[in-house]
């Protein structure tokens, strides 16, 4: 990584000066303000039905097991966000490196994305083991944490800073758009993510100054090869869905609420739901996001687009 020392233009040092003063403001704390004492009670819905799509499967599910495959999804929703934030944490304090004699204020919102991201990894741990109190043993996640995150931080910078803005965009929509809205939703789930929102809506911008600020570094046979990366990566993320997704069924069809009930051909049509809906989650609805659409396009040719877009439509 270069050490040359960038200084940012006056907008984005104010945007970045903005971020720390925002990240000062709404600063939590996982026990005062999010858990509260408070426990997950069985049946509760997590995943509003927008994101887990259960209502798929009205036809072959009763609605006790609609419910309990939509907690299973929200188990590993929070589950995956732990996942991503172990290499995101990771990328930014390497990133602050580029900061350390330049503006502060870019080196602090840098310090303090990396130091939430921390935060936010315990408060997913603490919610695996609230929901693990109320569901059947079985579940498993897959990914190993680390071994994902050698994985991303092998890729180029631009490609994993690509990933993460879609990401943390990604994060904000489902919490605005529909886990937010949902009176149906288990309270403290619910406050999981609102509270995880306000910090990553600042990630967010974080995630766009350095990305462009990459951008800015490269020439056009750098960049080119920085969105084969990128479609790397997202390969990468949807091999991880597919392996969840045949973990979650098969958990399903052992533990819910009818244990054994479901033959073969109900278990793929469950595994493949959950396909459907995790690429969604984490893939599809990104690139679905208005803002996100409008920075990629603004850095790569016509042509790069269409090869991201091609990869894309094998996940429809």
């Amino acid at each position: 990584m270069s050490s040359v020392q960038t200084v940012p233009s006056a907008t984005s040092a104010s945007r970045y000066a903005r971020c720390v003063e925002n990240s000062k403001r709404i600063r939590w704390d996982i026990d005062r303000d999010v858990i509260r004492d408070r426990a997950f009670a069985p049946g509760e819905k997590f995943l509003p039905d927008s994101l887990s799509m259960v209502e798929r499967l009205a036809d072959l599910l009763n609605p006790e097991e609609r419910r309990f495959l939509g907690r299973i999804q929200g188990r590993t929703y929070a589950n995956m966000f732990a996942l991503v934030e172990r290499y995101v944490g990771a990328k930014m304090l390497e990133l602050s490196r580029d900061h350390w004699l330049g503006d502060q204020d870019a080196m602090e919102a840098l310090v303090r994305f990396t130091d939430e991201e921390l935060k936010h990894q315990a408060l997913f741990r603490r919610i695996e083991a609230l929901a693990a109190r109320i569901m059947p043993v079985g579940y498993l996640f897959g990914p190993e944490p680390n071994m994902v995150a050698q994985f991303v931080l092998g890729k180029c910078t631009w490609a994993v800073l690509a990933l993460t803005c879609h990401l943390e965009l990604v994060t904000q929509v489902h919490y605005r758009e529909s886990i937010g809205t949902d009176p149906e939703v288990s309270p403290l789930f619910k406050d999981v993510f609102l509270f995880h929102w306000k910090e990553e809506s600042q990630h967010a911008v974080v995630d766009e100054l350095e990305w462009l600020r990459e951008d800015a570094k490269l020439d056009a046979d750098e960049r080119d090869r920085a969105v084969d990366d990128f479609i790397a990566l997202v390969i990468g993320v949807d091999g991880m869905l597919q392996a969840q997704a045949d973990a979650d069924a098969r958990y399903f069809v052992a533990c819910g609420p009818q244990p054994g009930v479901h033959g073969p051909e109900a278990a793929e049509r469950i595994r493949a739901s959950l396909l459907a809906a995790y690429r969604w989650q984490y893939i599809l609805s990104g690139a679905a996001q208005p803002h996100f659409n409008e920075l990629l396009s603004s850095l790569i040719t016509p042509a790069q687009g269409q090869r991201i877009h091609a990869a894309l439509a094998g996940l429809q």
